[in-house]
């Protein structure tokens, strides 16, 4: 399907833009609920886990459990990544405070993550700059002009076992534990200081109730938290239509209206994903947190944008592999083979 052509003109804020502002203000009382309804129930899942292993009950026991302790563990990522944003709560202080608590929780470290998502922000849906905290994303060209070693490893890498079941694994086990680029000094102490905390608490968590143990609970946890993560941070950027653009037809307002997901999940799923599927208001304004999303999209109808992703349309952006910049759709490997024959016998 063609992605359609409608945009804002460059530079022009649209009437309503202006009306997003009043959804900013943080909430004490509602950020107090979150984390009550959320982290009590993580930690209590948790502790349930480890008891049913020294209850020797069957593992599948423990890993029925696992469901919702991920799916807490989901809700309290978003969390963390409105403390990056500046968004959960109004005190600076406060927020550095908890985004390094909620990191360690997550096994994600604050300054460091912050830094490259903001990036993503900034550059979503730009084909000029690719690479940092997004999806690694394709043109047909670039893939037609890539040797089989970069084929490969790109087919390797958006396989949906790898991406959605590997990924948890390599994204915050070994990613999140090193130092990107060359980080400043925060950004650089951050991973430091959330390994260290890990490591304590492996440590303490190991000596007290086995190492074994410590694995058999967290790590199914942070597989099912970790891919419907990976899952929704996918699918908000990689449906059908979407956008992507160079840098000097690139528009902010289109990436985030057109580019980026209005996902109406189920009540149940999007108070677990904390509402972050509404994420074409979220890359309109970041500094609204996610519980006032949904207020801005009710309150707002230009944001009730039409044709919106559901749970079972966007199952189909897993065969979504490549961008095709001259018709301006995402494209599968079968789709794009046959694109570039057709080109090639028409050149």
């Amino acid at each position: 399907m063609k992605a359609e052509e409608k945009s804002v003109v460059r530079g022009v804020k649209p009437a309503w833009f202006s009306a997003l502002s009043q959804f900013e203000k943080p909430d004490v009382r509602k950020v107090t609920i979150q984390l009550v309804n959320t982290l009590l129930p993580y930690f209590a899942l948790m502790t349930l886990m480890f008891l049913t292993i020294q209850w020797n009950l069957p593992y599948w026991v423990t890993l029925l459990i696992a469901v919702p302790a991920g799916a807490f563990l989901l809700r309290t990522f978003i969390f963390f990544h409105d403390c990056c944003h500046g968004s959960f709560v109004a005190s600076p202080t406060a927020l550095k405070i908890l985004g390094n608590i909620l990191g360690v929780i997550v096994l994600t470290p604050f300054a460091d993550w912050r830094h490259s998502h903001g990036i993503h922000h900034s550059t979503s849906g730009n084909l000029d700059k690719r690479g940092i905290g997004d999806v690694w994303t394709m043109t047909v060209d670039e893939y037609a002009a890539s040797g089989w070693l970069s084929r490969a490893l790109y087919r390797f890498y958006r396989f949906p076992a790898i991406m959605f079941l590997l990924g948890p694994v390599l994204s915050f086990v070994i990613r999140n534990r090193i130092p990107s680029g060359r980080p400043s000094g925060r950004r650089f102490w951050s991973v430091i200081v959330t390994d260290i905390a890990l490591a304590a608490i492996i440590v303490a968590v190991g000596l007290t109730l086995g190492f074994k143990s410590y694995l058999m609970v967290q790590l199914p946890v942070l597989l099912f938290g970790g891919a419907a993560g990976i899952w929704l941070f996918y699918v908000q950027h990689q449906f059908d239509p979407s956008y992507w653009a160079r840098t000097e037809e690139w528009q902010s307002m289109d990436a985030a209206l057109r580019g980026s997901s209005y996902y109406k999940l189920p009540a149940v799923l999007q108070w677990i994903s904390a509402s972050i599927g509404l994420h074409h208001v979220h890359h309109l304004k970041p500094r609204i947190p996610n519980y006032n999303l949904q207020r801005c999209v009710n309150a707002i109808p230009e944001l009730q944008l039409p044709d919106p992703l559901t749970l079972g349309t966007s199952l189909r952006s897993v065969r979504y592999k490549v961008w095709d910049e001259k018709e301006k759709v995402l494209l599968s490997f079968g789709e794009m083979a046959r694109v570039l024959r057709q080109r090639l016998q028409t050149a």
